[in-house]
């Protein structure tokens, strides 16, 4: 049977958490631009959650923009499941939960007025939006368009059919908050918003309601949400379920929402009260600091010095001895006192003790490869300011980060281009870099083999950085990346770690 309103009577309980009729009868106090399993698996399931304990009260009406086909939903009633899988607190997690948060998914280019009519309600109280980071931009448009082509423009449409219903009143003033993964989310999304107010020259009433009884909230998102497993798992996991469902969705059971807000706002989203991944603070930098640094930093430093040794991914990475020391030790004594915000030790500690649970979840298949996506970049924005400020509070080399730059450099050896794709080449095999800077670095491997580490490292342009101010930083790293080309990863690794376990 497929999941439906209809057959959860016949849904057995022992396996899987069914909600309450009573929930379907909730209003629609949400208006979710996205259909994406992220906002599935962790705004609606903190939602969901509220709902089940009588705490929120109130649905999901989900906007479709790409695309008009919301059948796959429809004829689930908008129900789904969500299969949490993984580690947390050094325990393993496994629960299957039917989520109830979503009423209906309505397509905008089908039933634009559906959305415009969802606007004038009352119990209105909150938009969610993840439309990727080409989402929030402006587009010069009328919002008298049947519906706007852009997001912003949807979101204005809408606010100015609320302002227009309810007579402006401050009451009726929304929480807006933005997932998209962009610094500022909310705030972009705010001007953004109001630039297209001035341009579609709406009056001055309307632009002081938008600014002074609308709350344009950033927000942190961070889950793991890789959406529909595999066949195999999937035909398992629906034989251990009973019935088949189209939206079935993996997650891990880490979930951070972290919400930039006053009280006002904390007191509309009642719902974080139920989970203590959810958080709304005046401030949240320090969520963003701990994410980037530990999580996606460790990640990156990680990522070239996995590929060099032949592993995969990440779970497996955390199943080799040298690998899962070396990660222990990089967070442990070099990224979590390095973090360029004022965070404690205990802060740096147990949210690394989290990542370690993460990277060994064995239900999440990570790729290296995928990790090492746009390289450079993440060099720059994530290790860049932890290195400079290790250097500024010790004034000596990490040697763990320095490792991390030498493998950086070891796979973005470039050596051949192939329809205008870059190729590196390891132990006789060919692998992709994917990297827009991969035309920089092939013309530097090119032309400056013998000092291809220095020549990059001495450029300021590159980095933003004057990384020669850094006492000893560079001829470390070309002497490592030299002992990985000439003796291989393994015996690098391992000798760096022998070091540290003398040193303790």
């Amino acid at each position: 049977m497929i999941l439906s309103k209809e057959n959860l009577k016949l849904v057995s309980t022992d396996h899987v958490v069914v909600p309450q009729p009573a929930i379907f009868e909730l209003p629609e106090k949400v208006l979710q631009f996205g259909t994406g399993v992220l906002l599935r698996g962790l705004p609606d399931y903190f939602i969901d959650k509220a709902n089940r304990e009588n705490i929120f009260n109130g649905r999901v009406a989900v906007v479709k923009s790409t695309g008009g086909d919301t059948s796959t939903f429809d004829h689930q009633d908008s129900l789904y499941t969500l299969c949490v899988r993984g580690i947390e607190k050094g325990k393993p997690v496994s629960e299957n939960i039917i989520s109830s948060a979503i009423s209906r998914v309505i397509a905008a280019d089908q039933d634009w007025q559906a959305i415009l009519d969802i606007a004038k309600s009352a119990d209105l109280t909150l938009v969610v939006s993840n439309t990727t980071e080409v989402g929030i931009q402006y587009v010069e448009e009328s919002i008298q368009d049947n519906p706007p082509s852009s997001f912003p423009g949807k979101l204005l449409a809408v606010l100015y059919e609320r302002f227009k219903t309810f007579n402006g009143s401050a009451a009726s003033g929304l929480v807006i908050v933005a997932t998209e993964l962009i610094p500022d989310n909310g705030i972009k999304l705010g001007e953004i918003v109001l630039k297209l107010a001035h341009y579609n020259k709406l009056e001055a009433n309307f632009v002081s309601w938008l600014v002074n009884d609308n709350y344009f909230c950033n927000s942190l998102v961070d889950r793991i949400v890789p959406g529909k497993p595999d066949e195999a798992t999937l035909l398992a996991l629906q034989q251990e379920l009973g019935y088949t469902d189209h939206l079935l969705a993996m997650t891990e059971p880490y979930r951070l929402w972290a919400i930039e807000g006053n009280q006002q706002v904390a007191d509309k989203l009642s719902f974080a009260k139920v989970d203590e991944g959810v958080i709304v603070a005046e401030d949240i930098e320090i969520y963003r600091e701990l994410k980037v640094r530990l999580l996606n930093g460790t990640h990156t430093l990680s990522s070239g010095i996995a590929f060099l040794l032949g592993i995969d991914t990440v779970k497996n990475a955390m199943k080799n001895e040298l690998m899962s020391d070396y990660i222990e030790a990089l967070m442990t004594h070099e990224i979590g006192p390095s973090i360029p915000y004022k965070v404690t030790k205990e802060q740096a500690d147990t949210f690394a003790n989290s990542v370690k649970d993460r990277f060994a979840n064995p239900s999440i298949e990570h790729l290296w490869t995928s990790i090492a996506f746009q390289y450079s970049m993440k060099m720059k924005i994530r290790i860049l300011p932890v290195l400079l400020n290790y250097d500024k509070i010790y004034n000596q080399v990490p040697t763990h980060i320095v490792l991390g730059f030498a493998a950086y450099f070891a796979f973005s050896r470039i050596e051949k281009i192939e329809k205008e794709l870059y190729f590196g080449l390891d132990n006789g095999a060919s692998y992709r870099v994917n990297d827009d800077s991969a035309p920089y670095l092939f013309q530097q491997y090119q032309s400056h083999k013998n000092d291809f580490v220095e020549t990059i490292l001495a450029d300021q342009e590159f980095w933003g950085a004057d990384l020669s101010i850094l006492d000893g930083f560079i001829p470390a790293v070309k002497a490592q990346y030299l002992e990985i080309i000439h003796q291989g990863m393994e015996k690098v690794l391992s000798k760096l770690m022998s070091a540290q376990l003398k040193a303790i």
